[in-house]
């Protein structure tokens, strides 16, 4: 038996949906089949339509996601347990080390990482993490095993997947790994430009020929009925400020840096929410209690800033799986940034 043979059934003992994966190069990354859901699944009020994240060319594909935070090896990331995250690696950086793994290989979607979070909301079930150097904030005897020192905290990163259960998405050995804390995770498929909410519709962004730079013309805006426009059409959805908080509006009045906790954002008096905006975790369900601090949202509106999810080890009460970062240029890197691979494939191919 091969060591990958010893691999593939250890990684079986986690549950059914959990897989090892080659990259075009043989190389192993373990993955976790996320069911494709419907808007009603997850979304108080939603359609029956699938979500559109599942979606490419009008097609329904499996997707897998990374068990782990990346680590990257020889440019390409991989999803290995007990890695140090990869972190100093900027937007453009990630999605590269995602794509050149090869066909269906590419930076986990926005949009499934706020499914993910949708998923364990409904499920009553939001996972802890590394929010304080190296243990969660609000269990402080739940510690990962450190990688990383950062300055006189003694204590940062930690392995990925080395926490308990209650670090997984589901709470058990079966779910995904360190979603909230540890470090942030850029994702793709959404960005705001100056203030202007806007998304690579369905899934396209996991297309290997999906242009996402700044000048592409695949970014789309989001009218309050749902309906994509493009950018700069008037009565889009924006961040904005008003009476000194951010608010979802149909435009950006002041170039400003708030932050907000998620479960506080709401929209200017007057202004529709449409679902997808929820499915793209922009803004909570309306059903959803997520107190009133913790998963904090961070914004700059003015200029083109990309997003990381998740919150890091740094974070204390500010972090949480619904932690958005929307503050930052493409070309920005941390020691608390890293990146989680994805796949997806046809329906028909899963096992």
């Amino acid at each position: 038996m091969s060591n990958f043979d010893d691999l593939a059934m250890a990684v079986a003992s986690f549950g059914g949906n959990n897989r090892v994966i080659f990259d075009d190069l043989g190389k192993p990354s373990i993955m976790v089949l996320i069911p494709k859901m419907k808007y009603s699944d997850v979304i108080t009020g939603g359609t029956q339509e699938t979500m559109p994240w599942w979606i490419v060319d009008g097609v329904e594909k499996n997707i897998w996601v990374s068990k782990y935070i990346n680590t990257v090896v020889n440019d390409r990331a991989y999803s290995l347990a007990l890695k140090d995250p990869k972190c100093y690696i900027n937007f453009d950086q990630a999605v590269t080390a995602c794509r050149k793994k090869g066909q269906g290989w590419h930076l986990n979607q926005n949009g499934i990482f706020a499914a993910l979070n949708l998923w364990c909301m409904k499920n009553g079930f939001i996972p802890r993490g590394n929010t304080n150097w190296d243990a969660s904030y609000e269990k402080a005897w739940e510690r990962g095993m450190n990688t990383y020192i950062d300055g006189d905290h003694k204590g940062g990163r930690t392995a990925a997947g080395s926490g308990p259960v209650t670090w997984n998405h589901d709470g058990t050995p079966a779910g995904i790994a360190d979603l909230c804390g540890n470090t942030w995770e850029w994702v793709s498929g959404l960005r705001i430009v100056d203030g202007e909410i806007q998304i690579i519709p369905y899934g396209n962004s996991m297309k290997l020929t999906c242009n996402m730079g700044a000048n592409s013309t695949e970014w789309k805006a989001i009218m309050p009925d749902g309906t994509l426009v493009e950018p700069g059409t008037a009565g889009t959805l924006h961040y904005d400020v008003q009476g000194g908080k951010l608010v979802i509006n149909t435009s950006t009045s002041v170039k400003s840096t708030p932050n907000i906790p998620f479960g506080s954002l709401a929209a200017q008096s007057g202004v529709n929410i449409p679902q997808i905006a929820v499915a793209a975790g922009i803004i909570k369900d309306t059903a959803a209690t997520y107190g009133s601090s913790g998963h904090q949202q961070y914004v700059n509106t003015e200029g083109e800033r990309l997003p990381f999810r998740g919150s890091s080890f740094y974070h204390a009460s500010g972090g949480g799986v619904a932690a958005l970062n929307l503050s930052h240029p493409r070309t920005f890197s941390d020691s608390g940034i890293s990146l989680r691979s994805a796949y997806y494939e046809e329906l028909e191919t899963a096992h």
